[in-house]
């Protein structure tokens, strides 16, 4: 498991998901601001958690954050799900994905986690498909995320 890198699909997925948010100011510079993800928590760059009165950050500020979240998921990965160190990159990539949009305490608590370390792969798809609510509703962002990971499980 040591010297494992946070796989790069898993960097672009949660960029082109997450997106950058920012606005130009006064200076002619870019920055971002706190917002509220749709999951109703307070979030800055790419959806790197904070309190409301952050204060802005550049680009290059949130790929920081985003590096550091997504090193702690890759962590999170690797000691509850142990299995995919040693298999296809881009199940790996998926579940760090997975980790940091939705937490390394509800992969700990889910199914999910119990088909990943049983390798039923075809049922991780069903389970993966299953995390698409925020706000008690379907949110057609989160589907389109999961889908995106699916596609990832066979890589």
């Amino acid at each position: 498991m040591r010297g494992l890198k946070v796989p790069e699909a898993a960097v672009e997925l949660a960029r082109r998901f997450e997106g950058f948010q920012a606005v130009h100011g006064a200076d002619g510079g870019t920055r971002a601001h706190p917002y509220r993800c749709p999951g109703g928590y307070w979030t800055i760059g790419y959806g790197h958690r904070c309190d409301p009165d952050h204060p802005p950050i550049t680009q290059a500020e949130a790929r920081a954050y985003l590096q550091a979240d997504l090193e702690q998921a890759l962590t999170a990965v690797l000691t509850l799900c142990p299995a995919v160190a040693d298999g296809p990159p881009g199940r790996l990539a998926a579940l760090v994905d997975f980790t940091f949009n939705m937490g390394a305490a509800r992969l700990a608590q889910s199914t999910l986690r119990q088909r990943v370390n049983s390798e039923h792969w075809e049922v991780v798809a069903y389970e993966l498909r299953r995390w698409v609510y925020a706000g008690g509703r379907v949110l057609p962002g989160l589907v389109a995320r999961r889908e995106a990971e699916i596609a990832l499980l066979g890589d």
